[in-house]
């Protein structure tokens, strides 16, 4: 269990400089599906293709647009010849109610996260799933 809880400190680790990718500024959020001990899909936050880098309004509000780390992970799969069956996700943070759903839809098994959000609903929906979830703070 040792070997496993070092595994996911590092993917974590990893998720969290993907983070930086996202130019999103109110919060940079990062996401690796790994399967196997194999990254097979990685995402951050931001704007769907094909859209300005852009993710706030003049207002500071995140566009409602803007797509989630977990959903760009599981959509680029979908865009592969590999599938998230029983794998895991790394996330930086917690994941919201919608990204709970597609990550049960996807087939992950195991959700590792490293920052609370202050809603609790996406993590109470992946625990009633059967969906195991670890939390790593700093």
């Amino acid at each position: 269990m040792e070997k496993q809880k070092k595994f996911d400190q590092r993917y974590l680790e990893m998720a969290r400089i993907w983070a930086k990718n996202s130019y999103c500024t109110r919060r940079q959020v990062g996401a690796l599906v790994v399967k196997n001990n194999m990254i097979i899909s990685d995402g951050y936050n931001g704007t769907p293709s094909g859209f300005e880098n852009i993710c706030e309004d003049d207002n500071g509000v995140t566009k409602p647009y803007v797509l989630h780390a977990e959903a760009n992970a599981i959509t680029k799969l979908a865009r592969s010849s590999n599938n998230s069956d029983g794998a895991t996700i790394y996330i930086t943070a917690s994941p919201c109610i919608e990204c709970a759903k597609l990550i049960i839809q996807a087939g992950i098994r195991r959700v590792v996260y490293g920052e609370k959000y202050r809603l609790t609903d996406g993590i109470e929906l992946l625990e009633r799933a059967g969906i195991e979830v670890v939390y790593l703070g700093e």
